[in-house]
């Protein structure tokens, strides 16, 4: 196995396609192709299953492919530390739920990588793509809350899949609310207040399970319902509609602009907020860089 077979691997997954990633990598197919094959032999395994489409990652595939990223991280490191190639592409890759300041710290970190080169990713995405995102190493990092009622459950998945949780700090529930809603100037709200307007939230997918919710009290009986993927729907959807959604109150007047306000919500409930990580995972320059980033933001909340 060679560094070199790696990044053919890792590029054809990225690909889809062997055509699309010997292009990419200016070999010939049948190269690409010999390649691969010589790589799945040595290791014993299937990493790709060969379709009409093109080539999928199989279900080893993915766990290999994770450790493969993971070692060719660390290899650029020890190429730009000892032989000086600053001119070295950078790549990250965080899964996080909707917090403005995980975006934040992603920006922080752009910044701070003083590259021309960089393929950084930011998913907001689905609370179990979070945790499987990590757990194949497809991110280095996933943020997201735990809280009674759905610990249980993820703290099992992660045991499950080898991961850990850290966390950041504990926020107590508020609703995002239009600064023209009705309810907009109290100090504080109740559930039974926010009945008569359209109740928000992310979509889980196929994952559509109570456990999985982004916002907590998810089992709350709610006569008027809206489920989105995005951020800038959902709160678009807080202006047009005047709707609400149960958050942790961190919330960037920069990010979001002044039309969305977070109020106290009067309920008991706290949101753990933290980091995921693989266990026993060493995390490469650019994860620690965003973890001190990460850690300074959610610092500025504790405070608030």
């Amino acid at each position: 196995m060679t560094l070199q077979q790696l990044r053919y691997a890792v590029v054809t997954a990225e690909k889809k396609t062997i055509s699309e990633a010997a292009a990419s990598l200016y070999l010939a197919q049948p190269s690409l192709t010999k390649a691969l094959k010589e790589l799945e032999k040595e290791m014993g395994i299937t990493i790709f299953t060969r379709t009409n489409r093109g080539v999928a990652v199989s279900k080893e595939g993915e766990v290999f492919l994770g450790y493969a990223r993971q070692v060719l991280e660390q290899a650029a490191l020890i190429e730009e530390k000892y032989l000086a190639h600053t001119g070295e592409k950078q790549e990250f890759c965080v899964s996080t739920q909707h917090y403005s300041f995980a975006v934040n710290a992603f920006v922080s970190l752009i910044r701070a990588c003083g590259r021309e080169h960089y393929d950084f990713r930011l998913r907001e995405t689905q609370t179990y793509e979070i945790l499987e995102d990590v757990a194949k190493m497809k991110s280095e990092i996933g943020i997201l809350y735990l809280n009674p009622f759905n610990e249980a459950v993820l703290r099992k998945l992660m045991r499950a899949q080898e991961l850990e949780f850290t966390e950041l700090f504990v926020a107590k529930p508020h609703v995002f609310l239009s600064s023209r809603h009705p309810l907009s100037q109290k100090s504080e709200v109740t559930m039974v207040e926010l009945q008569p307007y359209p109740y928000l939230s992310f979509e889980q997918g196929e994952h559509n399970s109570f456990y999985y919710s982004e916002e907590i009290f998810s089992t709350e009986n709610r006569p008027k319902n809206i489920r989105v993927r995005d951020r800038a729907t959902l709160f678009n959807l807080l202006i047009g509609l005047d709707g609400y959604t149960v958050c942790s109150g961190v919330i960037d007047e920069e990010l979001n602009g002044k039309d969305i306000i977070a109020v106290p919500l009067q309920a008991e409930g706290e949101m753990h907020i933290g980091y995921l990580t693989r266990k026993r995972a060493v995390l490469s320059r650019l994860g620690n860089r965003y973890l001190t980033e990460l850690k300074k933001y959610a610092q500025e909340e504790i405070k608030k």
